[in-house]
């Protein structure tokens, strides 16, 4: 089953970050341990809700699986922000779960890679309207 069509963010010339929210892109994202796991590279945004429903992560060399699979998707809440600092915290993730999370290759999301995402996380898989959880609560994301 396909996703309803998500795209990036800097792929919508008329989208961008709401008025007093910030900006996250290039921020550094620390696991349950604090340490770094990478930083945000991207914002994965569903243009018909006019929502932000994913960060696309570029791990570190020695957090990535491989050299070709460097990139993770994190549901927007699932993380908290440190606006102070920069950070985006995901207490869900280590550095020894990490590797073992579903790797993104850019722009092929499906229901089944979305549910191996959040079976990743802990979290159980989608019954029903599928972004109506907490774990695509981006308003939690913002306000933490």
């Amino acid at each position: 089953m396909i996703a309803p069509p998500l795209r990036r963010l800097r792929d919508l010339p008329d989208f961008e970050v709401a008025t007093g929210q910030p900006d996250v892109r290039g921020w550094t994202v620390r696991g349950a341990e604090g340490k770094p796991l990478g930083h945000v590279y991207e914002l994965i945004i569903d243009p018909e809700a006019l929502k932000v429903r994913y960060l696309d992560i570029e791990l570190d060399a020695q957090n990535a699986r491989s050299s070709h699979e460097t990139h993770i998707l994190l549901p927007i809440g699932v993380a908290a922000l440190d606006a102070d600092d920069d950070n985006v915290f995901v207490p869900g993730l280590s550095q020894a779960s990490v590797k073992y999370y579903p790797p993104y290759v850019e722009l092929q999301i499906t229901r089944e890679y979305e549910d191996a995402m959040l079976r990743a996380l802990g979290k159980t898989p989608a019954v029903g309207d599928f972004y109506d959880r907490s774990s695509y609560d981006a308003g939690a994301f913002y306000t933490r």
